[in-house]
């Protein structure tokens, strides 16, 4: 079972997809800020990050520098209801593997996760 660690600063937005993802057939770990992020990575080893791009401690880009730090090949799916270029720039120059925005936080951005998650876990399973 791929595991997916979830980080976003809503704590309403982490219980809804906590369902989603869950109920897709994901195992999943939240954290609620960069610094939980960081250390979930270390503790727990995700097969896959969705990471949050505005968060009050440390920005999704931010934290993803600390996350290459230690894996430098998790595959990183970033959300954010701001997309704008530099966060995009800023991400992508990391290795990120999609981009989705927030644009409805409960019907476009399960759909859109759900297809990446699908995609990455494919290539996992071809790469073993």
């Amino acid at each position: 079972m791929m595991k997916v660690l979830l980080v976003d600063d809503e704590l309403d937005f982490l219980k809804v997809m906590q369902v989603r993802i869950e109920s897709w057939g994901y195992d999943l770990v939240k954290a609620a800020n960069g610094k939980e992020a960081i250390e979930a990575v270390g503790r727990h080893s995700p097969d896959v990050i969705v990471l949050d791009y505005m968060m009050p401690d440390m920005d999704g880009v931010k934290v993803l520098e600390e996350i290459r730090k230690i894996d430098k090949n998790v595959p990183v799916v970033m959300l954010t209801a701001y997309p704008d270029r530099r966060s995009i720039e800023g991400a992508e120059n990391l290795g990120i593997h999609a981009y989705i925005p927030k644009l409805s936080m409960y019907s476009d951005v399960q759909f859109s996760l759900k297809e990446v998650l699908k995609m990455i876990e494919e290539k996992k399973d071809k790469k073993e």
